[in-house]
């Protein structure tokens, strides 16, 4: 893998019956395809995407996939709340050169910030927080290389 895409679902309603059902709110509607456009102009360009099976990152999945229209999907509930080591072995496992993961803090940031190593701007920027709705691309030249922060999009950026 030498691109690896981490999106955690746009913002969603603040309660519902059960966690795994709630549904994203307007304002996730409306960010979700921006923070999308603006992360394939940087360059993601997934040939799979991972995605939690909970209501939310379904959702954020819908309206992102135009972006990153050559990308195959697949909805995996291990993903949902899932920690940093799960995602990533997902992702290892896609067996792509570039994968997507959709899913939910804090796993997703926790994964980010240990990806985010180097101590530049945007590397800080990203280890302080993952709102919701926002992305982060990771390059690499090969699987013995580190991952490299080549951009990260909140909503509140666009």
């Amino acid at each position: 893998m030498r691109q690896l895409v981490l999106i955690r679902h746009a913002k969603a309603v603040a309660a519902a019956a059960d966690d795994f059902d709630r549904a994203l709110a307007a304002e996730g509607r409306e960010a979700a395809p921006r923070v999308a456009a603006a992360l394939a102009a940087a360059g993601a360009a997934p040939e799979i995407a991972l995605v939690s099976d909970a209501r939310r990152t379904r959702e954020t999945w819908e309206l992102t996939k135009p972006s990153f229209g050559a990308a195959e999907e697949k909805f995996l509930h291990s993903l949902y709340d899932a920690p940093a080591e799960t995602l990533m072995q997902a992702a290892e496992r896609a067996g792509a050169n570039a994968v997507m993961v959709v899913g939910h803090n804090p796993g997703l940031h926790d994964l980010a910030s240990r990806l985010a190593h180097r101590n530049d701007e945007l590397d800080v920027r990203l280890r302080s927080k993952f709102p919701p709705g926002s992305g982060a691309i990771f390059t690499r030249k090969d699987k013995n290389s580190s991952w490299k922060l080549k951009a990260f999009v909140t909503p509140k950026d666009l």
